[in-house]
C-alpha cells in the first residue's frame, strides 16, 4: 500500500522558538509536534512556512523575525538564506562555536554516558575565505538569459543558487564565480557540464570540470587559457574519479605545508584533504600536543589518509604506523614520506570497518593511538585498539554523535578515562562540528 503523502500547509504560522537543534535550526512546537525552523534562534517570535512534513517532525523556513534574539547578527553575505553553503551566519562566530560545544557536551552525556574531565579551549581561526575544498554546482539556465549559474545548491532545494559572491570560499575561487559563469557559458557543452570540484593547496589550486560530454578543441583551448590567465590548474572529469586528467599544466602539483613539523604534503584533486588549511595546521599541532609522543614511542595512526598526522608524528616518535582504507591515499602517504625524507613510518591499506585481528602492524604493540575516522566513527576497530592497551588515545572527529558513542565504548567497556575534549571550528558558519578527545588508561 502506497504511503500517503502529508500535505504541506501553505499558510504562514507564527510561533515562539523554544530551542536550537544540533543542526542550528530553531525548534518550536505546533500541536505538540516539533517544527525545525531554518534560520530561527531560541527566544525569538517568528513567522515561518512549512516546507516538509514527516511523521514525527516538520521542517520550515523562516519568513520574518517578529521579535529578535539579542544574539542575532546581520549576515555578511547577501545570498545568505537562499544559498545552502552556510547555515549559521545569523550568529556571531563566537556564538556558533559556543553552540557547537553545547552540542558535543549533550551528545557525550546522552549517547555515551560520559563527561570529559576537562574541556579544552575551542580551537578557532579566520572565519571567512577559508574553504579550499568544495563542490560547486553548474547549471545552464535559458530562462535567465542563457546564463550559467555556478555556486552551491539552494537551501532545501536541488537548484543551483544564483550567487555573485561567496564569503566562505577561498578568494582564489570566490572572486571568480562570475568569470567561471562566462567561461562555461562560452563552451559548446555548457548544458552538459555538471559541477566543478575545487581543490586548493597553499600556493596553487585546481578546478576539476565534470563534463558529461567530450570537450571540443575550442572548449579545451578556452579552459587552458582560463588556467593560464588565473594560475589555477584545470582538470577534466569525463567519468568517475579515476578519469580525472589535467588539461593545464601537463604535470600539476598540489600541496600544503605543515611548517611546524617541516612537512610538505602533495595531493591529487580527488584526495581527501581538510577544507580549512589554517585550521588543519592548528588541529595537527593540537592533536600531537595532546597525544604527547615520546622519542621512544610507537604510534598507530588509524584512518591516516595521505599522512596528515602520520608524518608530523614521525618527527616526534620512534616509529609511526599509518593505516588507511583507500589504497590511493596509502600510496600518496608513502610518496609523501619519501619526499620529506621520513623513514620511520610505514603505511598499510586495510578496511578498518572489518576485523583486522592478526594484521602484522597490530603485532608489535603501540604506546599511542591517533584516530581520525570518517563521520561513521571508529566503533568496529575499537576492540583491536583496546587489545593493544595504548596509554593514550587521541580521537579527531567530524561526527560528534559517533564520537560520543565511541567515547562511551572506550570508557564503559575498555576502562579508559575521557581526560579532555573540545571543539574545533573547521567549518565556520555551518552546523558541522569538528572535535577532539583524549582518552587515558590509568
Amino acid at each position: 500500500m502506497a504511503r500517503r503523502k502529508r500535505r504541506v500547509p501553505r499558510e504562514p504560522v507564527e510561533a515562539a522558538i523554544e530551542g536550537m537543534s544540533h543542526e542550528g535550526r530553531g525548534i518550536t512546537h505546533v500541536a505538540d509536534k516539533p517544527v525545525f525552523v531554518d534560520g530561527a534562534l531560541p527566544g525569538e517570535r517568528v513567522r515561518f512556512q512549512y516546507v516538509k512534513r514527516h511523521r514525527r517532525r516538520d521542517e520550515a523556513r523562516l519568513l520574518e523575525v517578529l521579535e529578535g534574539s539579542p544574539r542575532r547578527i546581520e549576515p555578511r553575505c547577501p545570498h545568505y538564506g537562499t544559498c545552502g553553503g552556510c547555515s549559521l551566519q545569523h550568529l556571531s562566530p563566537e556564538d556558533q562555536i559556543g553552540h557547537k560545544g553545547e552540542v558535543l557536551a549533550e551528545l557525550f552525556e546522552h549517547m555515551g554516558g560520559v563527561r570529559p574531565e576537562q574541556w579544552l579551549e575551542p580551537l578557532t581561526g579566520e572565519p571567512w575565505g577559508y574553504r579550499r575544498k568544495a563542490r560547486l554546482g553548474v547549471k545552464f539556465v535559458p530562462a535567465k538569459g542563457d546564463r550559467v549559474l555556478v555556486g552551491f545548491r539552494e537551501k532545501m532545494s536541488p537548484f543551483v543558487a544564483d550567487i555573485g559572491e561567496c564569503h566562505v570560499l577561498d578568494p582564489r575561487v570566490a572572486d571568480r564565480l562570475g568569470e567561471l559563469s562566462e567561461l562555461i557559458g562560452g563552451l559548446s557543452i555548457r548544458a552538459r557540464l555538471a559541477q566543478i570540484e575545487v581543490a586548493l593547496g597553499d600556493e596553487v589550486g585546481g578546478l576539476v570540470f565534470r563534463n558529461l560530454e567530450p570537450l571540443s578543441e575550442a572548449d579545451r583551448a578556452a579552459l587552458v587559457a582560463f588556467g593560464q590567465r588565473t594560475g589555477l590548474y584545470v582538470y577534466e572529469q569525463p567519468g568517475n574519479e579515476s578519469t580525472i586528467a589535467p588539461l593545464w599544466p601537463g604535470d600539476p602539483v598540489l600541496s600544503y605545508e605543515l611548517p611546524e613539523f617541516g612537512v610538505n604534503l602533495r595531493f591529487e584533486p580527488s584526495d581527501f584533504t581538510q577544507v580549512n588549511g589554517d585550521m588543519n595546521r592548528r588541529m595537527v599541532s593540537r592533536a600531537i600536543e595532546l597525544l604527547d609522543p615520546a622519542p621512544e614511542h610507537r604510534v598507530l595512526d588509524l584512518f591516516c589518509g595521505l599522512g596528515n598526522f602520520t608524518l608530523p608524528l614521525a618527527r616526534r616518535a620512534a616509529h609511526v604506523i599509518g593505516v588507511e582504507g583507500a589504497e590511493p591515499l596509502v600510496v600518496r602517504g608513502r610518496e609523501n614520506a619519501e619526499r620529506n625524507g621520513i623513514d620511520n613510518v610505514s603505511f598499510h591499506a586495510a578496511d578498518l570497518t572489518a576485523d583486522v585481528t592478526g594484521r602484522p602492524w597490530l603485532g608489535d604493540g603501540v604506546d599511542r593511538v591517533l584516530l581520525d575516522p570518517p563521520r561513521s566513527g571508529a566503533a568496529e576497530v575499537l576492540p583491536n585498539v583496546a587489545r593493544l592497551r595504548p596509554g593514550r588515545i587521541v580521537y579527531v572527529s567530524c561526527g560528534p554523535a559517533t564520537l560520543a558513542r565511541d567515547a562511551g565504548i572506550l570508557v564503559n567497556e575498555y576502562g579508559y578515562r575521557l581526560s579532555a575534549a573540545g571543539v574545533m571550528d573547521m567549518f565556520p558558519h555551518t552546523a558541522h562540528v569538528e572535535s577532539i578527545a583524549v582518552f587515558d588508561r590509568d
